[in-house]
């Protein structure tokens, strides 16, 4: 019997302090309810503050985990966060869509841990390319997006990506007075600001959003509102205390 909700899925590493994810997805999942499901792909050494290496899945071992899961449930909505390269990258959204050629993917593409641990440092432009063509969105910081559109500026090149996938430009890396996140999809262009929070800063946050977005979508919200929502959910997890970990709170729902 499966719980009366939506159910969700994150693929992504286990980071043992909590603050990021596949354990701050699935309390992003369930404090803005939907069940959260995960597949693992990084067993990481790493706490508050430092990373020393994520000593990765096997390929074959993280396909077995999604394909027994999906025995038991159709995924609709799929969040995907860290992975070793593109080509399990590619793996596990070719097996996604040939489960469900409808699923929605959302892939936060970590390229370097809060501690300052490097992913991806090799681009294959070619193969992220035809994986992109099936994701639904992509959430990049300013640094990730450059991975997608090395040396063009920011706009231009979120017109161009949204040509293939929508794209949430995360703004918590810029230097301006507001956190301004910018959405870019076929339809048009969404500016999400907020006031940003000086001297508070908290590990995760990327995951954070992403996962909030999905769960919203689950619940039936457009994209521009589910982002919106989850801008605001975000938000709240930054001013939740002074520490860099962010807490999770019902009330804010």
């Amino acid at each position: 019997m499966l719980p009366g909700m939506p159910i969700v899925l994150t693929i992504a590493g286990f980071d043992p302090s909590g603050c990021a994810g596949i354990l701050a997805d699935i309390k992003t999942f369930e404090t803005n309810g939907v069940y959260g499901m995960a597949v693992l792909t990084a067993n990481t050494e790493q706490n508050i503050s430092a990373f020393n290496k994520p000593n990765w899945v096997k390929r074959e071992e993280i396909i077995c985990q999604l394909n027994l899961l999906q025995k038991e449930v159709n995924f609709e909505f799929v969040k995907i966060g860290l992975v070793e390269n593109f080509e399990v990258l590619q793996v596990l959204v070719d097996e996604l869509i040939r489960k469900n050629p409808g699923v929605k993917i959302v892939w936060d593409p970590v390229c370097k841990s809060s501690a300052g641990f490097e992913f991806h440092t090799k681009i294959q432009n070619e193969l992220l390319a035809k994986i992109c063509t099936k994701l639904f969105m992509v959430t990049p910081n300013l640094d990730e997006l450059e991975v997608f559109a090395p040396g063009i500026e920011l706009e231009e090149a979120g017109r161009y990506l949204a040509g293939f996938f929508h794209v949430l430009v995360k703004g918590g890396h810029s230097i301006s007075e507001n956190s301004t996140d910018i959405l870019f999809t076929k339809e048009g262009i969404y500016y999400f600001e907020a006031a940003r929070l000086d001297g508070v800063s908290k590990r995760g946050t990327g995951c954070v959003l992403s996962a909030a977005i999905v769960a919203n979508l689950a619940k039936g919200e457009s994209l521009v509102q589910a982002v919106a929502d989850s801008k605001r959910y975000i938000n709240n997890y930054l001013s939740s205390n002074q520490s860099m970990v962010g807490t999770h709170s019902y009330e804010n729902q």
